[in-house]
């Protein structure tokens, strides 16, 4: 099962912070509603495809949405921050309160630069080796 997925050609996965909007039916009227929140579990395959989001509400009780993947009521799902798991559940985390209860580690992007020669000791710049006579 993958921790990653693409929703409307936006990748994102298991501790990822996303922002879901969806619709709110209330009697003969229907509104948007946004639900921003941390990734915890993704499940199912192909079309039976759903992902949880967990969100800490007022007054530090937490509350979890499963959504399927191809549900009509998701307008739209927004990638607010990634992040990187080192798991495919992140269950551990409704044990947690407060700023612990949905910490983890932002993903760290490193650019490609070019490779500076490697030094030596006391900062030296490391010395081609003569061939011995």
């Amino acid at each position: 099962m993958a921790n990653k997925f693409s929703y409307n050609q936006k990748e994102f996965g298991v501790g990822d912070t996303v922002s879901v909007t969806y619709k709110v039916v209330e009697g003969d009227k229907t509104r948007q509603q946004v639900f921003t929140g941390l990734v915890i579990a993704t499940g199912g395959r192909q079309d039976n495809k759903s992902f949880t989001v967990r969100k800490i509400s007022t007054a530090g009780v937490g509350v979890e949405r499963i959504w399927p993947v191809l549900s009509p009521d998701i307008s739209e799902v927004a990638l607010v921050s990634k992040g990187r798991a080192r798991r495919s559940k992140l269950y551990y985390l409704r044990d947690r309160t407060g700023k612990s209860a949905m910490r983890v580690k932002a993903e760290i992007k490193v650019k490609n630069e070019p490779k500076k020669p490697s030094t030596g000791k006391k900062g030296r710049v490391a010395s081609k080796k003569l061939p011995k006579k």
